[in-house]
């Protein structure tokens, strides 16, 4: 028999609506055959909103740098983490871009309440997340951090031109352009390239170097960035 009191059915709030810092994720550098991928994690400060926000790769360089810096000065708190080379080459692209991702998130100064992160995969997470197709647009948090990876990313690069200037990296961000493709050829592979990438590959198979096997694992043991915080000047 239903108490009285019961007779009108409770609300009950929904999860995914729970209260809360909300945090944005989004990486950089899936597709080039050199340097690490990059991943940020941002939660905005809803007192110091930022004008601008979109996805990293319609704006310019010079608007990204701005974003950047304002980003930086505006959040509540931002991480940018790295899956290097080697975890590319031993885990796979898409393992070692979840793992890049999950280092961004765990290196946050705050504990978000909910991680929206740009795509169609989650990274494993202690935290209830979101994956949303196309967020880089939709989501200011997420056009955040794409910024922030991307920007990153770039200066990485450019470090790696200085050290390998015969492949041109801070042109094409490590990127396949037949530029590239023509130093792979000429000069082989740096310690900065992605052996386990076709092209890369392609290369060292002519200069008789065996290719690299890839580990497809269900789960990748993952350790926090040392100092997630970090950018380069």
């Amino acid at each position: 028999m239903r108490s009285r009191k019961s007779s009108k059915p409770e609300q009950v709030p929904l999860a995914w609506d729970a209260p809360g810092l909300l945090a944005g994720v989004d990486e950089a550098g899936r597709g080039p055959l050199a340097g690490p991928v990059v991943a940020a994690a941002v939660i905005l400060d809803d007192l110091h909103p930022i004008k601008g926000l979109a996805d990293s790769k319609v704006l310019t360089p010079l608007r990204r740098e701005k974003l950047h810096d304002e980003i930086l000065a505006k959040a509540l708190c931002c991480s940018i983490a790295t899956a290097t080379v080697e975890e590319i080459d031993t885990h796979n692209i898409l393992q070692a871009t979840m793992l890049a991702m999950r280092r961004a998130v765990q290196g946050l100064r705050l504990r978000p309440s909910k991680v929206m992160v740009d795509g169609n995969r989650l990274p494993p997470l202690d935290v209830l997340a979101e994956a949303i197709v196309k967020g880089d647009a939709r989501v200011k948090a997420i056009s955040a951090a794409s910024i922030l990876a991307k920007v990153h990313r770039d200066r990485l690069c450019l470090a790696l031109h200085d050290e390998f200037p015969q492949y041109g990296f801070a042109a094409h961000k490590g990127y396949g352009t037949p530029e590239h493709l023509a130093a792979l050829r000429q000069h082989g592979a740096c310690v900065h390239h992605r052996r386990s990438f076709s092209p890369v590959a392609q290369a060292l198979q002519v200069a008789g170097v065996p290719p690299v096997v890839v580990q497809v694992e269900s789960a990748v043991r993952v350790q926090m960035a040392a100092s997630p915080e970090r950018l380069l000047p």
